[in-house]
């Protein structure tokens, strides 16, 4: 990107990319086209154009599917409630089912979880994004249950009853850690009880503190991630935490020359939802 910047080292980082469970996804996607994504298979525009390009179409995020009677379509990783599969059934869609293995499992701990709690009168309580697509999915299996994304939404928790705690895959694990002392604390003044299932997939979580490490190592981090990637803004606060300098970024094109001054090391790292390639194409911009 201009003089004196031959010299800069330029890390990408060989630990950041897709998941297991979103490059399942990708490939079942690869192999099964024409097909229809039952929303973005992937919170990466990038990577969803480039599918689109194989012949992968993606439907708005609770399309009927009475409008995809007869053809296929993808369950993403991120998974779907029971009343997809339903629904598909009864319009005859065939579908392609990419939920990842750690979510399904969720999926049914969720679902244990409510007939526990239903028994005694207690709640399903469910740290995550309210609206993320692994969320609805979640909910789907408990009728009622409870969506918190912070210390704020605890006051819709009734402390007296019983509670089961739970988290989506990809939560931070501090804050769920955090969030669940905190709901000790309260159900023990209140004499209620608290049963708290640590669900938040390592995968993502073992990444936060190798980021910040890989981050520290350099004068500059870009953080390479989707405006929609849940996980990208959990693992980007990470990244800024470690380094102040660190930038999060869709791309090559959002790159600006004044963040690279006087930097002698430069990092770029991504979500787990963010493609390889696409970090390979920042290290391109900085270098050339």
């Amino acid at each position: 990107m201009g003089g004196g910047e031959a010299a800069m080292r330029i890390e990408v980082d060989n630990g950041s990319g897709f998941c297991f469970g979103v490059v399942r996804a990708i490939r079942m996607a690869e192999e099964a086209v024409p097909i229809v994504s039952l929303g973005d298979i992937v919170h990466n525009a990038a990577e969803v154009a480039r599918l689109e390009g194989l012949g992968m179409e993606t439907a708005p995020e609770g399309t009927d599917l009475r409008d995809l009677a007869g053809r296929r379509a993808l369950v993403r990783a991120h998974g779907e409630p029971p009343a997809t599969y339903e629904e598909a059934e009864e319009h005859g869609v065939e579908l392609v089912d990419a939920t990842c293995p750690v979510v399904a499992a969720l999926q049914k701990t969720v679902a244990e979880a409510w007939e526990a709690m239903r028994r005694v009168g207690g709640q399903v309580v469910i740290f995550g994004r309210a609206g993320h697509a692994e969320v609805r999915g979640l909910t789907g299996h408990a009728e009622g249950a409870i969506v918190i994304e912070g210390e704020a939404d605890l006051e819709r928790v009734d402390f007296g009853k019983p509670i089961y705690l739970l988290a989506q895959t990809t939560a931070s694990l501090g804050e769920f850690r955090r969030l669940g002392a905190e709901m000790r604390r309260r159900t023990e003044e209140a004499g209620g009880e608290v049963e708290i299932h640590d669900t938040v997939c390592r995968q993502v979580a073992d990444r936060e503190e190798r980021l910040a490490e890989f981050a520290r190592r350099h004068d500059v981090c870009l953080f390479v991630a989707g405006a929609k990637s849940s996980n990208g803004r959990v693992l980007f606060e990470a990244v800024k935490g470690a380094n102040p300098r660190s930038h999060k970024i869709e791309g090559p094109d959002d790159v600006r020359g004044e963040w690279l001054d006087g930097a002698d090391s430069v990092g770029v790292c991504g979500a787990t939802s963010t493609p390889r390639w696409l970090m390979e194409q920042v290290a391109e911009k900085i270098c050339c």
